[in-house]
C-alpha cells in the first residue's frame, strides 16, 4: 500500500475533468503539492493510505475555484466611488486617488486583504493586472495562494513607472525574478487598446513571447471603446489588436462584450483565453458578453469578478450563478449555460483561459492539490436529491454560498481549516484598511469641494498665471476691420481661423469660478475643418482692474487637455447650470510698434449676438499693462472701430444674464 501525505476520504468529489467525473463516495490522495490519485473511496483505500486522513463528512470536494480577471490591490478601493459610467469612474476617481496613493505597502496591504477574501470564498487561483506587481506577487506568495500577476503597462506615466519605457524595464526584471515560481506566474498586462498604443501592444506581445508567459488585457469592453477604436483605426478592437500581433502570445482577454462572431472566430483561432466578468459588466452597465457563442466555438471561457473596485467583492460563488442567469436572460433560453458548464468556467475552462490548465483548475492526477470543501447540508441548500448527475452543480451554482465553503488547500498546503485562515491575520489587515480608508475620504472630500482640485485630478492641467490686457467692441461689418489691418504699420506674424463650441459649467458657489469646455475646429483656406482640439479652462476672477476707454486687465487661472467628451465632464464636474454658445473666430496675431497682440473677430451665431472685436496683449506687469492699454486704443483707432460700443463683459456674461 502507499503512503501519501493526506487521503481524502467520505467526499462528494467533482472532478471536473474532461469526462466531468464524479465520485461518491470518492476519495483524493495528496502528496506533496500533487495529486496523487482520485476515485471512488473503496477503490482509493485499497491502495493507498495517508499520513493524515480527512473525513470530509460527505461535503463536496472540487477544485479551487479560478478568478479569471481581478485587479486585487483595489480591496482598498472598494465602495470608492459607485454607479457612475466607467470612463467617469476610472479617471475621475480611480485614476486620481491611485496617483495619490499606490505604493508598493498600499498593493501589499490590498492583496492580502483580497486574498484572504478570495480563500474564503474557495479561490485558489487568481489572474491580477495592476501596478507594483512585484508586491502583488510577494503577498499571493506569502498568503499561500495562487496567482497569474500581469505588470501593468499603460501610455502615460503610472504609480509605479515614470514612462513607457521605465514601465517595460521594471516589467523584465520582474519577470525574471518570479518565473517559474511554484505559486506565481508572472504575465504582462497592456492594460486596454485605449490606454496602451499600437507599439505597446507590439513590445508586450514579443516580450511574453520571448518569456513564453501570458499577456493580460482588457478588450472590448464597452461599446464606446470599440466605436472609438474603430474611428480612430478604421476597424473593431479584435482585428486592431491582431494587426499589432498580439495574438501571437498567450492572451488573456478580459471583458470581449462588444465582439461579433468573426471577432469570436480570431479569439478561438488564437487560443485566446477569455474572462466573463459578468458583475463588473452589470454594474458599469457596460454591455453583455456573448458567452454562449464563446462556448459553442471551443474558446476557454473563465469567469471573473474584475476588481474589487467595480464590484464590489471578489465572491465567485455569487459570480457563477449570475453567469448562468445572465446567459439565460439575454438568449431567453432557461436551457443556456446550464449549471455543470457555468461551473466548469470557473475551475478548468478558467484555468484553461489562464493558459495553465496543466497547472490547475480539476481534480486529476499529476495536477496540483488545489481543492476546497463545500458543505450542501445548510439550510439554504437543503434537501440534497441524487436523482440526477447533475443535481450536485446544480446545488453549488445555485444555491451554495461562498460562507460554505469550510476548508482550502493550494499547492497541497493547508490555507484555511475549519473557516479559520492559517495564513493571514484579518484584524491586522482591517485595522490597517480602515486607517487607510479615512485618509483617502478625507483626501476626496477635500476635492470634492473644489472644482480646480477635480480639475487637477483629472491629470494635465497647468496654471496659467499670465495676465492679459484686452478690449472688446461691438461692430457692424468685420471687412472693414480685416482691411485696416492689412496697414504698414501692423505686422501680421500669423493668422487663423476657428469654429469654436463653448460649453459654460456654472456652479452653486460662484468664487468656484466658471469652467469652460471649448472645441475649436481649425478651418483651412477651403473653408474645410482641418483639425480638432478640446480644452477645458477653469475662469477665476474676470477683471483684475480697468484703464480707461473699457480697458479691462483680466487673467485665466487653469488649463486643461479636454480628452473626455462634454457628458463626461458634465457627469464629472455636476454643474448647477451650463451655457452654450457658438462663434466662428478670425485671429491674427500682430505686432504692433514693436508689441505683440492678438486681434479677434468673432461672429456669434448661438445665441445670435453679432459682430465683435477683440483686442488683447498678455502682461506682467501694471507699468507694462499701462502701455500697453494705451497702445490698445491707438489699434482701435487704426482699426477704425474707436467708434464702436464698448464691451466690458465676456460672452458668456452677455448670454447667462439674458
Amino acid at each position: 500500500m502507499q503512503k501519501v501525505d493526506i487521503l481524502f476520504v467520505n467526499a462528494h468529489v467533482l472532478t471536473m475533468d474532461e469526462k466531468m467525473n464524479q465520485y461518491h463516495p470518492g476519495a483524493v490522495a495528496v502528496s506533496g503539492e500533487s495529486i496523487v490519485a482520485v476515485g471512488f473511496e473503496d477503490e482509493i483505500k485499497k491502495e493507498y493510505s495517508g499520513s493524515e486522513t480527512i473525513d470530509c463528512k460527505g461535503k463536496v470536494l472540487m477544485p479551487g475555484l479560478v478568478n479569471a480577471h481581478t485587479h486585487v490591490p483595489m480591496t482598498l478601493l472598494r465602495g470608492i466611488a459607485d454607479d457612475l459610467r466607467l470612463d467617469v469612474w476610472l479617471q475621475g476617481y480611480m485614476w486620481p486617488v491611485e496617483r495619490e496613493y499606490v505604493s508598493p505597502e498600499f498593493v501589499r496591504l490590498g492583496t492580502s486583504i483580497a486574498c484572504a477574501e478570495l480563500i474564503r470564498s474557495g479561490v485558489t487561483t487568481f489572474n491580477d493586472m495592476y501596478f507594483f506587481e512585484d508586491a502583488v506577487a510577494t503577498a499571493t506568495a506569502e498568503s499561500g495562494m495562487r496567482g497569474v500577476c500581469g505588470q501593468s503597462i499603460l501610455k502615460f506615466p503610472t504609480a509605479d513607472a515614470a514612462s513607457y519605457e521605465d514601465a517595460m524595464e521594471k516589467a523584465r526584471e520582474y519577470i525574471k525574478k518570479w518565473k517559474g515560481h511554484p505559486l506565481i506566474v508572472p504575465s504582462i498586462a497592456p492594460h486596454a487598446p485605449y490606454t496602451t498604443t499600437a507599439d505597446i501592444l507590439r513590445e508586450t506581445a514579443e516580450l511574453a513571447k520571448e518569456y513564453d508567459i501570458p499577456l493580460h488585457t482588457h478588450l472590448a469592453e464597452t461599446a464606446l471603446e470599440v466605436d472609438n477604436i474603430r474611428n480612430e483605426h478604421g476597424m473593431p478592437v479584435i482585428p486592431y489588436v491582431k494587426k499589432q500581433g498580439l495574438f501571437e502570445a498567450k492572451v488573456i482577454a478580459a471583458h470581449c462584450v462588444h465582439v461579433d462572431m468573426g471577432e469570436i472566430r480570431s479569439l478561438q483561432h488564437a487560443g485566446a483565453g477569455i474572462s466573463h466578468n459578468p458583475s463588473s459588466n452589470l454594474k458599469l452597465a457596460s454591455g453583455f458578453a456573448p458567452v454562449t457563442k464563446m462556448l459553442e466555438l471551443g474558446l476557454n471561457v473563465g469567469i471573473g469578478t474584475d476588481g474589487p473596485a467595480s464590484n464590489n467583492d471578489l465572491d465567485m460563488f455569487e459570480e457563477v450563478r449570475l453567469a448562468a442567469f445572465v446567459a439565460k436572460a439575454i438568449t431567453n433560453d432557461p436551457t443556456s449555460l446550464p449549471a455543470p458548464q457555468a461551473l466548469l468556467m470557473a475551475t478548468r475552462l478558467g484555468a484553461q483561459a489562464l493558459h495553465i490548465g496543466h497547472l490547475t483548475g480539476s481534480v486529476e492526477t499529476g495536477k496540483r492539490a488545489d481543492l476546497i470543501l463545500v458543505d450542501v447540508s445548510p439550510l439554504h441548500n437543503s434537501p440534497s436529491f441524487r436523482r440526477s448527475s447533475d443535481n450536485t452543480y446544480a446545488q453549488i451554482v445555485y444555491a451554495s454560498k461562498s460562507t460554505d465553503v469550510s476548508d482550502v488547500m493550494i499547492n497541497g498546503k493547508w490555507v484555511m481549516r475549519d473557516r479559520k485562515l492559517l495564513t493571514l491575520n484579518e484584524e491586522e489587515l482591517l485595522a490597517h484598511a480602515a486607517d487607510l480608508a479615512k485618509r483617502i475620504d478625507s483626501f476626496l472630500i477635500d476635492r470634492e469641494q473644489s472644482v480646480l482640485s477635480k480639475l487637477i485630478a483629472l491629470g494635465g492641467s497647468m496654471e496659467e498665471e499670465s495676465f492679459e490686457v484686452q478690449v472688446k467692441v461691438k461692430i457692424a461689418e468685420t471687412d472693414p476691420i480685416i482691411q485696416a489691418l492689412m496697414r504698414n504699420e501692423i505686422d501680421i506674424l500669423y493668422e487663423r481661423h476657428y469654429r469654436q463650441h463653448d460649453v459654460y459649467f456654472e456652479f452653486d458657489d460662484p468664487s468656484q469660478g466658471r469652467l469652460r469646455y471649448r472645441e475649436d475646429d481649425f478651418v483651412d483656406n477651403k473653408g474645410k475643418v482641418s483639425n480638432v482640439r478640446a480644452r477645458l479652462t477653469l475662469l477665476g476672477q474676470k477683471r483684475e482692474g480697468q484703464f480707461e476707454h473699457e480697458v479691462l486687465l483680466s487673467r485665466s487661472r487653469f488649463l486643461a487637455p479636454a480628452a473626455n467628451s462634454l457628458r463626461f465632464y458634465r457627469e464629472y464636474f455636476k454643474p448647477k447650470t451650463e451655457f452654450a454658445i457658438e462663434k466662428d473666430r478670425l485671429r491674427w496675431f500682430i505686432k504692433y510698434k514693436e508689441t505683440e497682440f492678438y486681434v479677434n473677430l468673432d461672429t456669434v451665431s448661438e445665441p445670435p449676438l453679432g459682430n465683435f472685436l477683440e483686442v488683447k496683449s498678455r502682461t506682467w506687469s501694471r507699468k507694462d499693462a499701462d502701455n500697453k492699454a494705451h497702445l490698445l486704443n491707438e489699434l482701435l483707432s487704426i482699426l477704425g472701430a474707436d467708434g464702436g460700443e464698448a464691451v466690458t463683459e465676456d460672452y458668456i456674461d452677455i448670454v447667462s444674464k439674458g
